[in-house]
């Protein structure tokens, strides 16, 4: 799976292969093109408009229905904007941004709001939540040694897709009848399989940055030295 950008990263490198010094090397993403108006990036800007909607369905008046209903509507989305994207051809930068957004509010919001119902424990909520803040942390740590934001990885997107197909299930679950017993357990398989990669993609990410900014530090006392 792709971001609707066309973008997938690679396999963890080992500490800063192909980094240069100081160079600040062009990822592909950067290699995108300026595009704003195209097919994917519609569907990913549909998908971040629906995240108050969400909200308010689920705290609100708790119509979980139609939470469900736009949760599974922002999952296809997910899958389709990569897909058209290659079809198309109409990859560019700005998407290769909004998709991973839009997934990320997505997860966040729904998180929180699961667990303000109770249908989450919260310590599920400070494993995802902090996932992203260190996250945050590492994207400002790539800006200071001018690179851009890392590419999209495919167990991220695997992780993102787990979840987003696990808390339509907990909120089903969290209903009555036959339809809530029989989802349950495969909601929480979901959900915990969703954390467990989601976490090892940050994983992931972490020892890429930590990998650049070793090379960098090597590059710059050679620098010195000289």
């Amino acid at each position: 799976m792709t971001s609707s950008g066309g973008v997938v990263g690679p396999t963890v490198p080992s500490a800063g292969p192909g980094v240069t010094g100081g160079s600040g090397p062009t990822t592909g993403r950067e290699g995108l093109p300026d595009r704003v108006w195209t097919w994917p990036n519609a569907l990913s800007a549909l998908r971040l408009l629906g995240v108050p909607v969400f909200l308010w369905l689920l705290l609100g008046p708790e119509e979980d229905g139609w939470a469900v209903a736009i949760l599974m509507v922002s999952g296809f989305t997910d899958w389709l904007d990569g897909k058209l994207a290659r079809w198309l051809d109409q990859s560019s930068k700005l998407g290769a941004l909004l998709d991973p957004a839009a997934d990320r509010l997505y997860i966040v919001s729904t998180l929180v709001a699961l667990a303000l119902r109770g249908i989450v424990p919260v310590w599920l909520v400070a494993v995802l939540v902090g996932r992203e803040c260190v996250l945050t942390v590492l994207l400002l740590v790539l800006r200071h040694y001018g690179y851009p934001p890392l590419q999209v990885h495919y167990l991220g997107k695997a992780a993102t897709l787990l979840l987003l197909y696990a808390f339509p299930g907990l909120l089903l679950a969290d209903g009555s009848g036959w339809l809530a017993i029989a989802i349950e357990p495969v909601a929480w398989a979901f959900t915990i399989w969703g954390t467990a990669l989601y976490v090892l993609a940050g994983v992931f990410y972490l020892i890429q940055v930590v990998g650049i900014v070793r090379a960098e530090r090597a590059a710059t006392r050679l620098r010195q030295a000289r």
